[in-house]
Order: structure tokens, then sequence, then C-alpha cells
């Protein structure tokens, strides 16, 4: 499928912020200079403008214009519908520690299709309220063909892109079904520590693996959240 001009402008951007030409609070040029830049109308150049706002990369500035957003913004785990944009229920969120391989738990080792013994690439992240409490944290687990062919994913650094278009880049594979798995239990150890509650506090559990194309595993996260955080709202029709 041809690339569109927009989502063509789009991508440079991503791919010069990515490689750090625009730092943090660094502004990006603007609708009339991409306009001329890329011989295209201006309409278009605030459309691919426009994408990175949806997807939490810029922020607009009064009296600056958008600059690349200071604090990195992600999802919870789960709930990505189709067509929604990454900023959609974004908050803050802080990495833990370094990127690591190690061998998931049985549940995410069983949605990736792992053999017992075979480590994935582990991505930890605790998304924030809007007090700079925790909200939920992140184990994001990519199997070893991912991880391997997207060595960006072992970096502590954000993907100003996002992780599906980085991963999609490199790889070819996106995601078209996702599997979300709600659970409650006791929070372990570590994760009472994240999360600032009581050892043995109950939490609500989501799993969620995302599936591509070929119905392969591209990444199982799982998200924790405490019981009085936890809110999960349906709306369909009858």
């Amino acid at each position: 499928m041809a690339v569109l001009k927009y989502e063509e402008i789009a991508e440079s951007l991503r791919a010069r912020i990515a490689a750090g030409e625009f730092a943090p609070g660094a502004t990006i040029p603007s609708g009339r200079d991409l306009a001329e830049q890329w011989d295209v109308s201006r309409a278009t150049a605030i459309k691919a403008v426009d994408v990175l706002r949806n997807d939490g990369v810029v922020v607009a500035k009064q009296g600056t214009g958008f600059v690349v957003t200071e604090t990195p913004v992600a999802r919870p785990a789960g709930a990505r519908r189709a067509g929604s944009v990454r900023i959609l229920g974004g908050m803050p969120f802080l990495r833990i520690g370094t990127p690591d391989w190690a061998e998931p738990p049985t549940r995410v080792a069983n949605a990736l299709g792992l053999a017992s013994g075979v480590r994935a690439l582990r991505r930890v992240r605790v998304l924030q309220l809007p007090d700079g409490s925790p909200n939920s944290c992140v184990e994001a687990w990519f199997p070893p063909e991912i991880g391997e062919a997207a060595p960006r994913l072992s970096d502590t650094a954000p993907i100003a892109e996002g992780t599906t278009r980085y991963v999609r880049r490199q790889t070819g594979r996106f995601p078209v079904e996702g599997v979300d798995v709600t659970t409650v239990r006791l929070a372990s150890d570590v994760e009472a520590e994240r999360l600032g509650v009581a050892e043995g506090s109950a939490v609500a559990v989501l799993l969620h693996t995302a599936h591509d194309q070929a119905g392969r595993p591209l990444v199982c996260e799982e998200g924790v959240t405490p019981a009085p955080l936890f809110e999960q709202v349906d709306t369909y029709a009858m």
C-alpha cells in the first residue's frame, strides 16, 4: 500500500526525533517550513504534525509551535482498539531498570508460545497519576525474534515513534488482533514496591497479547493495578 505524503513527512520527523536531532522540549519545524521543505500544501504539512500530536510525540506550546514531548506518555496494558491513537488514555510513565532478557512467567510464556527455559526481552514501566503516584506497573515481554530484530527495545530511552511503529519498521510485522484477559490476585513483593502498596494487596491484572497479521504473538504485556484504582467500563449495543 502506498504511503501518503503526510505519513511520509510524519515518519521523517519521527526518525529525526528518535535520532536526537530534536531533543525533548525542542521545537519541530512549523507547518509552513515543512510545506516548503516537502513542496506540499500547508494542510498536508499540518496533517503530518497532527499525526505526531495524536501519538503523544509532540505537544502544542503557545507562542512557540509544537515541541517534542518532555515527559514520555504510554497507555496502560490492553484496550488497544483498532484506530485508537497512542495518546488515548495515555499517562506519564517511568522506565524501571534496564530492559533485560529473562525467562517470562508461565502465563506470559504460554501467551507468547515460548517453550520452558526460553528467554524474552522485558521492558518495565510504571504509569503515573497526575500527582506522580503510581497508577499501574506494566511488564512488556517481546519474543526473541522481535527483541533481536529491534535493538532499540533494549535501550532505556523512550522510543519516540512508539514501539508498535518501530517494530513494524524493523520487522514488517504489526498487530491485527489483541487478546485481553483480566484476573485478580494478590500483589507480589516486587509489584507492591513498584506500586507503593502493602505487600499482599489486592490487584487487578490485565494480560494483553498482540498478534500480527499471520497470527504470531508480537508482545505480551502484564499490567498490574491496585484494586482501588482499577475500573473497567464497556459500552455496547443491546
